[in-house]
């Protein structure tokens, strides 16, 4: 039987531009490696394989080179991975086909917080990654993105004093907009991290 993209487990992993996708990721990939999971990686960007290049040149050495790859929308991000998830669909069929023992896709893409959710076609599992630089009062607007992933992720908790962003009242709201678990990071410390894993393994890896 020919390998399809259900044959390997997803994980969608969005947010706006700024937000810390790209470092959570160099965080969390490396230490997927460790435990011996094969790790393929995609980008999602409009025009260019700008971001998967800088992904390719973060995990040289970790994960093979295409094992690395950029789908170019054509159109805004989250359109490829909500509305029209096929463009990511035959890429994780084009890695399947050389690696067919691969373990995990982790899917990337920019967007705002009222449009970037995943289509369940294309992520078994779904992170959401705010900025406590883009303001404390995101998790309150109840966007889409913040309320329907299995995980938000909120970052760059360092630089809550520099910006006035009140931690306290992030953590109430997301409380309460919420019906699923949220984490508090700061990627560049690796604060949190290991426990954005642990959802992981217990979302989609060990389910």
């Amino acid at each position: 039987m020919s390998l399809t993209h259900r044959d390997v487990a997803t994980v969608g992993i969005g947010g706006p531009v700024g937000s810390g996708k790209t470092s959570l990721l160099t965080e969390l990939v490396p230490r997927l490696r460790e435990e011996g999971l094969d790790v393929g990686v995609i980008a999602n960007d409009i025009l260019t394989q700008e971001d998967a290049d800088r992904l390719r040149e973060r995990f040289a050495g970790v994960v093979p080179e295409d094992l690395v790859a950029g789908v170019e929308t054509g159109a805004c991000p989250h359109t490829g991975i909500r509305e029209d998830p096929s463009m990511n669909l035959q890429q994780i069929d084009a890695f399947l086909a050389d690696h067919p023992d691969l373990d995990l896709v982790l899917v990337e893409s920019g967007g705002d917080n009222l449009a970037a959710t995943f289509n369940p076609e294309l992520a078994d599992y779904s992170l959401y990654v705010i900025s406590v630089a883009e303001g404390d009062d995101i998790p309150r607007k109840r966007g889409p993105g913040v309320v329907d992933c299995d995980l938000l992720v909120v970052n760059k908790t360092d630089l809550a004093p520099h910006v006035g962003a009140d931690l306290d009242l992030m953590e109430r709201d997301a409380r309460e907009v919420r019906e699923g678990p949220f984490v508090f990071t700061n990627c560049k410390a690796e604060e949190g991290v290991d426990e954005v894993l642990e959802h992981v393994r217990e979302g989609v890896l060990f389910a």
